[in-house]
């Protein structure tokens, strides 16, 4: 089916009063866009088609043209950003629903960004930013909270942003390294942390893994084979309760995870310190609290695949739109990703769903804004059954 463009005119007649020469005209629809010509579902389109297929604006502009419609690049960069403006308290509902959960997976990942104060006669001025992610997904455990990611811009990768976004949380956190999470690790005046931290099976299987793609080191096989029977055990729990899962990790996973520590340190004195190998080790042996948190609790997961899968569209993205024009258009990504993965989450066409979404916003009772979420939200056919 060939794609079109349509216009639509709104007429709205006057009528008067012979009686009181009264005038009366019906009010004109809000548009989501405020003095904008484009409506709901161009506007979807637009939106989807840079942060999901992460086509590039101007390519956007050239495809339009060849259907009719000679839309500058600079009008598109308006209209995307005033959208994603009037859908900002909605993906700030979302992300308030999300960080709310006690156990999040968080990613991140850089964005080049143009920074006027760095621009010289060589180069146009460009920073690098971060895009962050936290997902919840009770799926795997058959919990009842709906899925959703929530994304987050900094003009930077300092540990105060991760700090601020979990200012509030408590609970499991899973996530790689990275430095800038360790204050949230530490324990409060109580001495019990507000945060526990649980690691990546996945990020230490990949260490060990380019080892052996590399050297073709045995003992790189065997850490693979070692950390694979433990993917396997998690194959057979799948979908199955947390109590369920735990006391299988307890019964099977815990033993080959006891052993797999006691090779590690058999093996480190028998190997260059400061090899790949060594280091791949005390990657694990440094956060072995971490490593383990999974076997004593069956809603966390072996690894932090899910924040990964989250946090790959931005990178994708990146390649095809390279830089965020400014902090603001940062945040204008970052906005937008939160409620289109968040529409995939819960298995909604995220253009069907933002086009209904921005008819409606504007009109949308406040009190009521999480009706337009992904998780209540429901197709207009569904809305008009319900209605009659």
């Amino acid at each position: 089916m060939t794609a079109k463009l349509k216009i639509v005119e709104i007429a709205r007649l006057k009528k008067s009063c012979r009686c009181c020469e009264k005038i009366v005209q019906p009010p004109a629809p809000t548009r989501p866009v405020q003095r904008g010509m484009a409506g709901p579902g161009l506007l979807a389109h637009i939106l989807v088609s840079k942060f999901d297929d992460h086509l590039p604006l101007y390519r956007q502009g050239e495809i339009l043209a060849r259907l009719g419609a000679d839309i500058p690049r600079s009008t598109l960069i308006d209209w995307c950003g005033q959208a994603v403006s009037t859908l900002r308290p909605l993906s700030a509902l979302i992300k308030a629903e999300i960080m709310c959960s006690d156990r999040l997976h968080v990613d991140d990942t850089p964005i080049k960004v143009l920074d006027p104060s760095r621009r010289t006669a060589e180069s146009r001025g460009v920073k690098e930013g971060r895009i962050w992610v936290y997902v919840r997904d009770d799926r795997p455990w058959g919990g009842s909270d709906p899925p959703g990611a929530a994304y987050y811009f900094s003009p930077d990768r300092k540990g105060e942003h991760p700090q601020a976004h979990l200012a509030d949380f408590k609970g499991v956190l899973q996530a790689d390294a990275y430095g800038g999470f360790k204050k949230l690790y530490e324990a409060g005046t109580d001495e019990a942390p507000r945060i526990r931290e649980a690691a990546c099976w996945a990020h230490l299987r990949r260490d060990f893994h380019d080892v052996w793609k590399m050297t073709g080191s045995p003992i790189a096989r065997e850490a693979l084979d070692r950390i694979g029977a433990l993917y396997d055990i998690e194959r057979d729990i799948a979908a199955q309760s947390a109590e369920v899962r735990r006391r299988v990790r307890q019964e099977h996973s815990k033993p080959r995870v006891e052993a797999f520590r006691a090779w590690c340190e058999s093996q480190l004195p028998r190997i260059p310190g400061k090899g790949d190998l060594a280091k791949a080790m005390r990657y694990a042996l440094n956060r072995w609290h971490a490593f383990t948190l999974f076997l004593e609790d069956g809603r966390v997961a072996i690894d932090n695949n899910a924040a990964e899968r989250a946090i790959r569209p931005v990178a994708i993205g990146r390649k095809n739109y390279l830089f965020a024009g400014s902090d603001a258009g940062g945040d204008i990504i970052a906005d937008a990703m939160t409620i289109i993965e968040t529409a995939k989450f819960a298995g909604l066409d995220p253009q069907a769903y933002l086009a209904d979404v921005l008819t409606r916003i504007n009109d949308h009772p406040a009190r009521k804004l999480d009706e337009l979420t992904p998780w209540s939200w429901r197709p207009p056919s569904e809305q008009r059954s319900r209605a009659a």
